[in-house]
């Protein structure tokens, strides 16, 4: 409660966007958007000026949120996928062992047609979608993001330059049209597969 009433009390006059992290139930958040209102109430009480609108939105990382999805979209103004700790607890892999660094990858059909699933969801329930992650910021892997239906990505100043050259020399149909049918493949990754687009297109990585 401190943290969100310090959030209303920063952004007085302004817009603020609030997203939670590590959302497991539909009742989570609405027991968050109800302790929002509780303190919207108590600052409004206190003659203290509000946000001048305030958005409410969860980060998706844990796997069982993504079946909830047509639950939750009422709930919220935004879902933001957060790749790193999904993967990792979709393989069940702790990304800070080096004796399992490389594991898995991101670019596993399996991990990409459960993000496909998530921009569909969200695309049928109108709720504005994003992702960010490390997977973002690396052309190729962003690449993949785009193939899927991922218009929004967020990631690191230093990989801006690299992912905005590949965007911009990507037909986007073209490599969704290549990529999609991929997804039921029964291979590891589908990493060979999208450098291969890459290079036959002259798209740099």
């Amino acid at each position: 409660r401190s943290q969100i009433r310090a959030l209303l009390r920063a952004c007085s006059g302004n817009e603020l966007n609030l997203m939670f992290p590590m959302v497991s139930e539909v009742d989570e958040v609405i027991r968050a958007r109800e302790l929002v209102d509780k303190e919207i109430r108590f600052l409004t009480r206190h003659n203290y000026t509000i946000p001048s609108s305030i958005n409410i939105g969860v980060m998706l990382e844990v796997p069982a949120l993504i079946w909830h999805i047509p639950a939750l979209a009422p709930c919220v103004d935004f879902i933001s996928v957060g790749s790193n700790d999904l993967l990792q607890f979709l393989f069940a892999s702790d990304r800070a062992s080096p004796r399992l660094t490389g594991r898995f990858d991101g670019l596993s059909p399996v991990f990409l047609k459960i993000l496909r699933q998530v921009v569909v969801e969200c695309q049928n329930h109108d709720v504005p979608l994003s992702l960010c992650g490390e997977m973002a910021g690396v052309p190729v892997e962003a690449m993949a993001l785009i193939a899927i239906g991922f218009r929004s990505i967020s990631m690191s100043a230093s990989s801006i330059g690299p992912v905005k050259e590949m965007v911009l020399s990507l037909d986007a149909s073209a490599l969704e049209a290549e990529i999609l049918p991929q997804l039921d493949q029964p291979v590891k990754s589908l990493r060979p597969v999208i450098e291969a687009f890459a290079r036959s297109n002259n798209i740099p990585l």
